[in-house]
């Protein structure tokens, strides 16, 4: 097993160095071999994690290891130089915006800034093994606000706003049947299409309550009532789930579609 772990690494690191040397001789940027050299790794890092399909292996964990640290490192870059040099060193230290090139704020100190300084470093005593207690009461209290916040969010645009949203007229710009016969179109925005679709999500709203409401038995109309909203709740779901399936598809489409134009230029 090991022998043969040792040939197929072999014949990857091969065709990595092939592939490096061919990009290299066939591009026209001003960095040949750097620019071969980049989308060799960035195609076998693609191939390392399509390998998942095959089964569980050295390659994928290798890419999968790496994609998580250098998006932990990105995410660790991004938050110092934007919020500990952008907004904390411009308001505590004119020698210290000057060390870091920033404009220094001054008259603009808040005893508040250096709360999160004191919250940074005991962060960080997760790493020691006597004093890693230390580091509850900050992860504490971040995670107790950042759920506050989301809560109030989410309250807002996931409650309030669909409840709003199923507040809807059954009859839009009614004028008579005269009017509305007289009118009559099948486009999206007609008349008859939106009370049809208003009317589709006031029945899929109350139906879809009715099945969760479990202090009447599910039986004669309130049954078919509820079975109702079972289908409804299921066509979302599906809905929601093709959606999603959609947005991954268009992510592969893209990886494909790096492969062979880029890569291989088999494409144009």
């Amino acid at each position: 097993m090991k022998k043969t772990s040792m040939v197929v690494f072999a014949t990857i690191a091969s065709l990595f160095l092939l592939s490096w040397i061919v990009k290299g001789m066939f591009s026209e940027g001003s960095s040949p071999y750097l620019d071969g050299f980049l989308v060799t790794l960035a195609a076998f890092l693609t191939l390392a994690i399509m390998s998942f399909l095959y089964k569980d292996n050295p390659y994928y964990k290798f890419a999968e290891h790496l994609f998580v640290g250098v998006s932990a490192a990105y995410a660790m870059c991004l938050g110092f130089w934007s919020t500990i040099v952008g907004n904390l060193i411009p308001r505590l230290s004119s020698t210290v915006s000057d060390f870091f090139q920033v404009n220094y704020i001054e008259g603009d100190y808040n005893i508040f800034f250096v709360i999160p300084i004191i919250f940074g470093i005991l962060l960080l005593m997760r790493l020691s093994p006597k004093a890693g207690w230390l580091s509850r009461w900050p992860l504490a209290f971040i995670v107790g606000t950042t759920a506050g916040l989301n809560f109030v969010r989410y309250l807002r645009s996931d409650f309030i706003n669909q409840i709003n949203s199923t507040i809807i007229p059954l009859l839009i710009d009614w004028n008579g049947f005269g009017d509305f016969f007289s009118n009559m179109n099948f486009s999206a925005t007609g008349q008859l299409v939106m009370m049809f679709s208003n009317l589709v999500i006031f029945v899929g709203v109350v139906c879809g309550i009715i099945y969760f409401y479990f202090s009447k038995e599910h039986t004669g109309w309130f049954g078919r009532a509820s079975k109702v909203g079972i289908w409804i709740l299921m066509i979302t779901f599906g809905a929601s789930f093709g959606y999603t399936v959609m947005g991954r598809i268009s992510l592969l489409v893209g990886r494909i579609t790096f492969l062979f134009k880029d890569w291989l230029e088999i494409i144009s």
